[in-house]
């Protein structure tokens, strides 16, 4: 038990309509059996593009300026300018350590972790501005959303 955090990527393909002129092939196997998918009825793809466990500063972070202040394990959607808000913000601390506490100040909560600016604390910092980078490099366009989730 504890916080995890997800950060999703869907993207719309509306193979279900004749106009959009999808083509599409799906081959998944599950536990070596094969997954009975009609590609032509594929809404949206979704792919998760980040996973954290107990990192309470970057959760902090989604829940004040991503959701309101509300966090009641909501999904909720992520815009562009937020995550390069939040690269920047991990692109800072990256550089000035010792101004992590007031850029992403860790958060306290029920099976959060720790929340002490230690190895773990910047591991989680840089590994967010990886993955940030990477979700960055995506053409943003009607067709593909980013959500962020937590469960705890």
């Amino acid at each position: 038990m504890g916080l995890d955090m997800y950060l999703t990527k869907k993207t719309y393909i509306g193979a279900e309509y004749e106009h959009r002129d999808v083509k599409a092939k799906v081959e998944i196997t599950i536990g070596g059996k094969v997954a009975n998918i009609d590609p032509t009825k594929i809404s949206s793809i979704a792919e998760r593009v980040g996973y954290w466990r107990k990192a309470n500063a970057i959760h902090n972070w989604f829940v004040t300026n991503v959701q309101d202040g509300v966090d009641e394990c909501q999904e909720v959607e992520v815009s562009k300018e937020q995550l390069i808000t939040l690269r920047d913000e991990c692109e800072k601390i990256l550089e000035f350590k010792d101004k992590a506490n007031e850029i992403l100040p860790t958060s306290e909560g029920f099976f959060f972790g720790g929340t002490d600016y230690d190895e773990y604390y910047f591991q989680d910092i840089e590994y967010t501005f990886d993955i940030l980078n990477e979700i960055l490099d995506v053409d943003f366009d009607y067709e593909t959303s980013f959500y962020y989730q937590s469960s705890w």
